[in-house]
């Protein structure tokens, strides 16, 4: 009597996006937090997030006019680490494959994509540099799908707010001092600088 394997968990589909309340700039601010991705066609829809050591990848398909964001928090599981659906969400090998995966769904292509890549900073001085391997893997990843990468905003020493239209393919990102933001130690809290000017970077 032979007896079948256990079926493998579904990968978990992106969670709804709420309906939050139009602001006064016009749009309807949706965060992604840590080990989460969302994915909109809705012009009006701008998807935020905060990051330290964690990377953001923001792609968009210029002719669907569809976009996404992810935020992983390590580009890769330790050793041989058994992940549940949703915890494969916290690793940017996952990370990237699910979020291109749901932009498919929604009627991108693969060979539209365009990418933007955000974080990857190193705040704590005396710990592995986190960060950088982050935006290495992720420059990696896009080298090797073909994905051309437009614009970055990766490494430092301090956190970044992001802001991204992902119906319109549009992000900032800004500079930000005394944020929590993504850390995988908790070590004592460290005061990040505050840059001379205004940290706005606009990367379209």
């Amino acid at each position: 009597m032979s007896f079948l394997p256990p079926p493998r968990p579904a990968r978990p589909a992106p969670p709804p996006i709420p309906a939050p309340v139009l602001r006064q700039d016009g749009f309807r601010h949706v965060n992604v937090p840590q080990g989460e991705y969302q994915v909109s066609l809705d012009p009006t829809t701008m998807l935020t997030t905060i990051l330290g050591s964690c990377v953001a990848a923001c792609l968009y398909d210029p002719v669907a006019k569809v976009g996404g964001m992810n935020h992983f928090l390590l580009a890769h599981p330790h050793g041989n680490q058994i992940l549940d659906p949703v915890t494969q969400q916290r690793y940017g090998v996952h990370a990237m494959e699910l979020l291109i995966n749901a932009m498919l769904r929604h009627g991108a292509q693969r060979p539209r994509l365009r990418a933007h890549l955000y974080g990857g900073g190193n705040l704590h001085s005396g710990m592995q540099a986190i960060g950088t391997a982050n935006g290495d893997f992720a420059r990696a990843f896009l080298a090797d799908e073909g994905i051309p990468l437009l614009a970055q905003d990766l490494g430092g020493k301090f956190a970044r707010r992001v802001e991204f239209q992902p119906a319109l393919g549009r992000a900032r990102s800004k500079i930000v001092a005394d944020t929590p933001v993504d850390r995988v130690a908790a070590p004592p809290p460290r005061r990040v600088p505050a840059p001379i000017d205004d940290g706005d970077v606009d990367l379209f």
